[in-house]
């Protein structure tokens, strides 16, 4: 921790000489070829890694990520292809030693609030290598001179640290060159970050983040041999959300989350975390649960990307209308079970959805 390198060699020696003694040559000689290295320079108690910035404004041109802890739900297709891609990553070098290595880069596509930041940190966690993200829509400076120069520094920066680089909002630059409304020095940065690209080694792990697609120059989208496109969450993925975030994966609650699942069908994995996590919110201020009707009342007044949060209110008489018109039709709901979630009588819960179809 204190960049003792004459220490680290000494005690590194004495090991491999008791692991010689023990006759464990195999270890004694893993540790004197490690000594031997030439490596990453040890790093004093403190110290902060210079990351490259903006000559201009002197901000970090990447961000260092944080492994996440909030789970990824995928289903289908897109599950599938991530498994892929990182069992190739983590046997690069086999696949290199029999000629068959692939450049490791990866292109996620959706919407907002598809987890496609998350999925890029949990394949660096899975690889077990630092996280990087360089935000390109940040990289355009004002100067539009040092905009390459700014890409060219993150392309420099990560080979070496066997770390995965997300290259975030990467429409911001990577537009299609025959654009004309964009300038010619942008229409040049599309160039760069061809060139960076091609610049790396097979070894090092690049994913490429967009909401918009059809404005990547093809040139770029040819670059990252995997594609996953993220969209709104199917049902059963749906249902794993509102059971991890909302009911802490108390299987006891599955019923309520598959109904939650069902009405939830417009919203995208950020909203359903947000509202259940309002949810949680309430219980612990208020001291008690949000009744049920209350969080599927929160899920129908939301639109993706813009979840309505719980607020505590009770529920007026429009909102058991609208509420048993919601379950009537999305959630497959006997009306007996209406009119337990919303509270009314089974007569009710009739007039209700007469009143609705009359209407």
């Amino acid at each position: 921790m204190s960049a003792d390198y004459t220490g680290v060699r000494r005690v590194g020696n004495a090991i491999a000489k008791r692991l010689a003694e023990q006759k464990d040559t195999e270890g004694a000689k893993a540790i004197q070829s490690l000594l031997r290295k030439r490596g990453v320079p040890l790093q004093a108690s403190g110290y902060a890694e210079a990351l490259p910035r903006d000559a201009g404004s002197r901000l970090p041109l990447v961000e260092e990520g944080h492994w996440p802890t909030t789970p990824v739900m995928l289903g289908g297709e897109a599950g599938h292809i991530i498994s892929q891609f990182i069992e190739d990553a983590q046997h690069i070098g086999l696949l290199a030693e029999k000629g068959v290595s692939a450049r490791l880069g990866l292109l996620l596509y959706g919407p907002p609030g598809t987890g496609k930041t998350l999925l890029a940190g949990h394949i660096a966690a899975s690889l077990k290598r630092p996280f990087y993200i360089a935000r390109l829509d940040s990289l355009i400076s004002s100067r539009l001179g040092e905009t390459a120069k700014n890409i060219r520094g993150i392309f420099e920066f990560v080979p070496a640290r066997n770390a995965v680089l997300l290259l975030d909002e990467m429409d911001a630059i990577a537009k299609v060159r025959d654009d004309r409304h964009e300038l010619g020095e942008l229409k040049r940065v599309v160039n760069t970050v061809l060139q960076g690209l091609d610049s790396l080694t097979d070894d090092v792990v690049t994913i490429g983040a967009t909401n918009h697609p059809h404005l990547l120059d093809p040139a770029i989208f040819r670059r990252f041999p995997y594609k996953v496109e993220l969209g709104l969450p199917d049902r059963d993925v749906r249902e794993s959300l509102w059971l991890h975030f909302l009911f802490e994966g108390d299987t006891a609650h599955k019923g309520d989350a598959s109904l939650l699942a069902r009405v939830s069908d417009s919203l995208n994995g950020a909203d359903i975390e947000n509202i259940a996590l309002a949810a949680r919110r309430r219980t612990i201020l208020a001291g008690h649960s949000p009744g049920l009707a209350q969080i599927l009342l929160a899920v129908r007044d939301s639109r993706a990307g813009s979840p309505r949060l719980l607020d505590g209110r009770t529920l007026g008489t429009a909102d058991k209308k609208n509420l048993t018109t919601l379950l009537h039709e999305k959630g497959d709901v006997s009306q007996a079970d209406i009119a337990r979630i919303v509270g009314v009588s089974r007569q009710m819960v009739h007039r209700y959805l007469k009143e609705a179809t009359d209407g």
